[in-house]
């Protein structure tokens, strides 16, 4: 080796081992490289209410389908348990960072979210201690549902800041439900555009999906469970809705605003200034029509026409090839039949609906949080 060589193999040995005797205090904190902010801190697995409901929306998400095949009542029941139990030591040592899978190791906090659920056919094949208003969606005018890609005896929703993340957490929390006797169903991913905290994000049609979502801490009632054993549970109605996005574009904006009843622009109500003004659905023109059309999305949607009742909307865009793009429609409410409702007005007069089409579907009872130390879905069997 010659000398330059040599000084500089001494140089970068001394550099590292002065680097490894530093104090950890007086080295440099690991910064986000697209905010230059430390990184997030992980979201916590335990708690009263599953984080996937109550955590920030993360922008990326995979969902997967589960089924129990049918043996007797006793021994499903241990199986749900089991798998139960496999499910919550997987993903809470996933959120934790605890798990000994080394792709997991990154250096940095595993920014992880996740909801568990059981759906309505096993909740009654089981007797399982869910609310009496849990039950699936009817038919839809419209519907082009693909059954082997809807429904499910167990609904898990990953949400994580990357998809790294999400491959890894779902093949193990996949081969944990396996374990315990689960047959995999269908899988879905999705993702939201890069948007700044506390700007609505859009979908496909480049659209604000959410603006609406409830923000007073009163309208919980309209998402969590009466106090009892179902009060930090919800209901999670799915809906994967495949969107004509060229041929919306095609649309004149002056008219895609009327067929929503806000502006695509900026998400402002066609009766307001601001994108969280509420809008009046009754309020009309001087030649008497209504500012918001009569078939307009927000008007059909309009909280006013179902006593105040909102769902918590976090959906994800999706990407499934060249003509199979749109929506994932994921809302939280207390009682699915509000989604009914609001579903038969969109179905019979949304003026969205040619550019719409509704091809899968589910409903789950999103269980309660856990303390550490017990498994979700401990008093599913009360």
């Amino acid at each position: 080796m010659g000398r330059r060589a040599l000084l500089a193999t001494g140089a970068a040995l001394a550099a590292a081992v002065g680097a490894a005797a530093e104090p950890k205090a007086s080295r440099p904190q690991r910064r986000d490289t697209a905010s230059g902010a430390p990184p997030a801190a992980a979201i916590p697995f335990h708690g009263p209410r599953q984080a996937g409901v109550t955590g920030p929306q993360l922008p990326a998400t995979h969902i997967l389908s589960f089924d129990i095949p049918p043996t007797t009542a006793g021994a499903d029941r241990e199986t749900l348990r089991n798998i139960l139990t496999e499910l919550t030591h997987t993903l809470s040592g996933a959120a934790a960072g605890t798990l000994p899978d080394p792709r997991l190791h990154t250096g940095e906090p595993t920014r992880l979210a996740c909801v568990v659920g059981v759906g309505p056919a096993l909740a009654t094949r089981l007797a399982l201690n869910v609310p009496a208003e849990l039950a699936d969606l009817p038919a839809f005018p419209g519907d082009r549902l693909d059954p082997a890609r809807s429904n499910g005896d167990i609904l898990l929703q990953l949400c994580a800041a990357d998809r790294w993340t999400l491959t890894i957490v779902a093949e193990l929390a996949t081969a944990a439900a396996q374990s315990a006797g689960a047959v995999p169903r269908w899988t879905q991913s999705g993702f939201l555009p890069h948007t700044p905290p506390g700007i609505t994000p859009r979908n496909l049609f480049g659209l604000k999906d959410g603006t609406a979502n409830p923000d007073d801490p009163t309208a919980g009632r309209w998402v969590w469970g009466p106090p009892g054993a179902h009060e930090h549970a919800t209901t999670l109605v799915f809906r994967k809705i495949h969107m004509d996005v060229a041929g919306f574009a095609a649309i004149p904006q002056d008219h895609q605003n009327k067929m929503i009843g806000r502006r695509a622009t900026d998400g402002v109500p066609l009766t307001g200034t601001t994108e969280h003004d509420d809008p009046d659905i009754y309020a009309k023109h001087p030649d008497g029509s209504y500012v918001i059309p009569v078939t307009a999305h927000v008007r059909l949607t309009s909280p006013r026409l179902d006593a105040g009742a909102r769902m918590l909307r976090r959906s994800y865009n999706y990407d499934d090839g060249p003509t199979d793009r749109g929506l994932l429609f994921c809302a939280y409410m207390r009682d699915p039949a509000l989604f009914t409702r609001v579903q038969t007005r969109l179905s019979a007069r949304d003026a969205l609906n040619p550019f719409l089409e509704h091809r899968s579907s589910a409903v789950a009872y999103i269980l309660p949080g856990t303390p550490e130390g017990e498994p979700l879905g401990a008093r599913l069997h009360a």
